[in-house]
C-alpha cells in the first residue's frame, strides 16, 4: 500500500478530527505544476520529465504557504495535547482529585499510556507525510528547495520532531516502563527509546520505524555537565534551568519570561527563545532516578545557590523599597 492511502486511512480513522497534511492536494498542485510549466529538462532527465523555473508561481505561492500552515496546526495541536497528558500524569494532591472531578483523569492509567502511544504515532506518520511530500517536490523540480524549505522551517520551530514534547514523551515513556506503575509487565509507548550514558554523558535515543531515530544529548552546554531541573528553549536546545537563567541574566527569582527577547541561545545565537521555555519534569525525574548520586550533589549545589539569588532578591527589593 503507498503511504498516501495508508496516510489518510490513518487521518480518517482518528475518533476527533486532527489536523494534518494535505497529502493528495500538495500532490495535485505538484501535478498542476508539472502539467502547465515550460519544459526545462536537466541533461540527465528523461524525455517526458518537465520541471519548474526556480521561481515557479504555482508552487513557491500554493505549495510552500499551504504546507507551512498545515506543519503550524500538525504542532500545535501535537504539543497541546502532549501538554495536557503530562499534566494528568504529574498531577497531586488536589489538583489530580480537581482532574478527577473534571472527569479527565477517569482513573485509567492504560488510557493515559494508549494516548501517549497515540500521540507519538500523530507525530511520526505527520513527520514522514512532510518528508515524503518535500522529496517529490525535489523529484519533480530537480532541486533541493524542498530540503531547504525544511531548514527553514526548523529555524521557525515548527518541526514537529524538535517538539521538547516529544522529548517528554521520551520520558513519560521510560519512567513508566522502569516503575511499572499498577502492573507486572510495563506499558511501553514505542520500542527502541532508552536513556544511555556513555562515557558520563547521558542521551535520550529512539529508533522509530521508516528509518527515523532521535538523539537527544542531555549535556548542558553552559556547566558541560548533565542537565537538572532541564528547560527547553523554543528553538530546542536543553539546558539546567539555572544554567538559562544565568545566560538570560535574569534571576531564578524572575524566572525566564522575565528575560529580555534580545537575549540569545547560547548554542545556535537566535533570539526571542526564553519567554516560552518548556521545563522537562518527566525528563527531570528520569535522570533523578537513573543518575541518583549527581543528582544528590547536584541538589545540594544548586539549594546553596538558589537560597543566595533569593537572598540578594530580597535585599534589593528591600533597599529599593526604603529608597537606599
Amino acid at each position: 500500500m503507498k503511504f498516501c492511502k495508508k496516510y489518510q486511512e490513518y487521518m480518517q480513522g482518528q475518533e476527533k478530527k486532527l489536523p494534518g497534511v494535505g497529502f493528495k492536494k500538495l500532490k495535485k498542485i505538484l501535478k498542476r505544476c508539472r502539467k502547465n510549466s515550460p519544459s526545462q529538462k536537466p541533461l540527465n532527465a528523461p524525455l517526458a520529465a518537465k520541471t519548474c523555473p526556480d521561481q515557479c508561481p504555482v508552487c513557491d505561492g500554493t505549495f510552500f504557504p499551504s504546507l507551512l500552515n498545515e506543519m503550524s496546526d500538525v504542532v500545535g495541536c501535537f504539543n497541546q495535547r502532549a501538554q495536557k497528558l503530562l499534566e494528568l500524569h504529574l498531577a497531586s494532591g488536589f489538583r489530580k482529585y480537581f482532574f478527577w472531578i473534571k472527569g479527565r483523569l477517569q482513573g485509567n492509567h492504560t488510557a493515559l499510556v494508549q494516548e501517549g502511544n497515540d500521540l507519538v504515532t500523530y507525530a511520526l506518520i505527520n513527520a514522514i507525510a512532510i518528508r515524503k511530500i518535500l522529496k517529490k517536490y525535489d523529484k519533480i523540480h530537480y532541486s533541493k528547495q524542498g530540503q531547504l524549505f525544511k531548514s527553514q522551517v526548523q529555524s521557525m520551530h515548527k518541526e514537529i520532531l524538535q517538539s521538547p514534547w516529544l522529548s517528554e514523551l521520551m520520558a513519560f515513556h521510560i519512567n513508566l516502563r522502569e516503575t511499572k506503575v499498577k502492573s507486572r509487565k510495563a506499558h511501553a509507548l514505542f520500542d527502541g527509546c532508552s536513556l544511555t550514558i556513555k562515557d558520563g554523558k547521558p542521551s535520550l535515543t529512539c529508533e522509530l520505524f521508516d528509518s527515523i531515530k532521535l538523539d537527544v544529548d542531555l549535556t548542558c552546554s553552559i556547566c558541560l555537565d548533565t542537565v537538572f531541573d532541564p528547560v527547553s528553549l523554543t528553538c530546542g536546545h536543553i539546558f539546567c534551568y539555572i544554567c538559562a537563567c544565568s545566560a538570560a541574566s535574569v534571576s531564578i527569582v524572575n524566572g525566564l519570561k522575565s528575560a529580555d527577547s534580545r537575549k540569545k541561545c547560547p548554542l545556535c545565537r537566535e533570539d526571542s527563545v526564553y519567554e516560552g521555555a518548556v521545563h522537562l519534569e518527566e525528563l527531570n525525574i528520569l535522570l533523578g532516578r537513573s543518575c541518583q548520586e549527581y543528582w544528590e550533589q547536584r541538589l545540594e549545589t544548586e539549594r546553596v545557590e538558589r537560597i543566595k539569588q533569593i537572598k540578594e532578591h530580597w535585599d534589593s527589593q528591600c533597599r529599593a523599597f526604603v529608597g537606599v
